[in-house]
């Protein structure tokens, strides 16, 4: 097994394959421009997961540090899946200093419930109270 590691600093990361991923291969941002994945990067807290000298998963989180944080971005390259390193990075993401005593920790996914569970997340207690400004075009040129 590769030795793997985890850092959360930016300067560090692969941007291209992180805007490769996320507007080639995602379904929730398709399309997004480099731009907007390094404006993104810049005012995140970003999680990068290499194996080897090589960064093959990623999360970024969106936080204020004192009473909210929302997980999103979250990925492990196709070839990589399968050897936990996607239970390694939510680690990283839920002992992170910084991330500790946080009043509401969100995210949003439409297949890895399992894994998000192990951590503590789970559906909404109160739904009903859950509001979203959706724009799921955001990255459609003319949109």
């Amino acid at each position: 097994m590769e030795k793997l590691r985890i850092t959360t600093e930016p300067a560090e990361l692969d941007i291209p394959l992180i805007h490769r991923f996320l507007s080639e291969e995602s379904a929730w941002a398709r399309g997004i421009p480099l731009a907007t994945v390094e404006k993104s990067i810049r005012h995140s807290l970003n999680f990068g997961l290499f194996a080897g000298a090589a960064q093959v998963a990623y999360a970024r989180v969106i936080t204020d540090y004192s009473t909210f944080a929302y997980l999103v971005d979250v990925f492990v390259l196709a070839e990589h899946r399968g050897k936990g390193y996607s239970a390694e990075l939510m680690a990283a993401v839920m002992e992170h200093p910084n991330l500790q005593g946080l009043r509401r920790f969100m995210l949003a996914t439409s297949t890895a419930h399992g894994l998000y569970a192990k951590f503590g997340f789970a559906a909404p207690s109160r739904p009903q109270a859950l509001m979203e400004r959706y724009a799921p075009n955001a990255y459609v040129a003319g949109a």
